[in-house]
């Protein structure tokens, strides 16, 4: 599929607010992946149950704000008719200056590794955050999402997620992989789970006969004290496009020749705080 048909095919029908993909009246068949990680915590002073609710809840509602909104939990591709916000369109800037982390070998290739924390950035200049929204998904839409989550006990400790995206080779025919993972039984140690993961991947492509041409990786963990509640979320929500997220008198399509600073100030949006990205503990 054209590259150029699938942006233009996913506008949804909301002027200031993306809506998820398969919501009704659409421009087309298109949709755009976004990517998102976050750590929240909560003091334990309810039932169990309500403490974690409140603490995914605050997981959706920190940095890239995607609050109030019907999860729907989907697998973990970004298919023929996906485009990647952030990669394809509104592209971040950093990438000149996003050095490979290590290589991994997938039959005869070796695979680039990257940070994915640009993709995090562009998702969050995308929707905003609680305070400063900007295109977030429409209050009580229905988002499908690859997702995942976890929970710390009463007795605190380390809650930890992350997040992958390995681009396919040949998108005419493959889809690109998103791989997410989470826990609350041990700290994470970054370096070693990024070359674990990396090859996780490269086996699911051996398994799916898909080759990858680069991989993004990254993770956040939070360390929480007793009495305290700490989730970590990882997940990959599938949209289509807010009307007034494209500019005056352009396409969507337009946005695959910008940068996410050029798709702003074509906007005129009032900056964010930068995007936070380290781990708290």
């Amino acid at each position: 599929m054209n590259l150029d048909d699938i942006i233009n095919g996913a506008i949804g029908t909301f002027d200031n607010n993306c809506a998820g993909y398969m919501n009704p009246g659409a421009s087309g068949n298109g949709y755009i992946a976004t990517l998102k990680l976050s750590v929240g915590s909560v003091e334990a002073d309810m039932d169990e149950g309500l403490e974690r609710i409140v603490s995914y809840d605050t997981c959706e509602t920190t940095d890239a704000y995607i609050g109030q909104i019907n999860m729907l939990t989907a697998s973990s591709f970004c298919g023929l008719n996906g485009a990647i916000w952030g990669y394809d369109l509104a592209k971040s800037e950093s990438y000149s200056e996003n050095k490979c982390l290590l290589t991994v070998k997938q039959g005869k290739s070796e695979v680039p590794v990257y940070d994915v924390f640009p993709l995090l950035d562009t998702t969050y200049r995308l929707f905003g955050t609680r305070n400063q929204k900007r295109f977030a998904p429409l209050p009580g839409a229905m988002v499908i999402c690859a997702n995942k989550n976890a929970y710390t006990s009463i007795k605190g400790g380390p809650v930890w997620c992350v997040i992958a995206l390995a681009i396919a080779s040949n998108r005419q025919i493959h889809s690109n992989l998103f791989m997410e993972d989470c826990d609350a039984s041990a700290p994470i140690q970054p370096d070693e789970y990024v070359q674990m993961m990396s090859q996780a991947i490269a086996e699911c492509g051996q398994n799916q006969g898909v080759e990858y041409e680069r991989i993004f990786i990254g993770c956040k963990s939070l360390t929480v004290p007793s009495g305290t509640i700490g989730c970590a979320l990882t997940c990959a929500p599938y949209v289509t496009l807010a009307k007034n997220a494209i500019p005056s008198g352009s396409k969507a399509s337009d946005l695959m020749n910008m940068s996410i600073s050029q798709w702003e100030e074509a906007l005129g949006l009032r900056p964010l705080p930068p995007y936070p990205v380290h781990s708290n503990s």
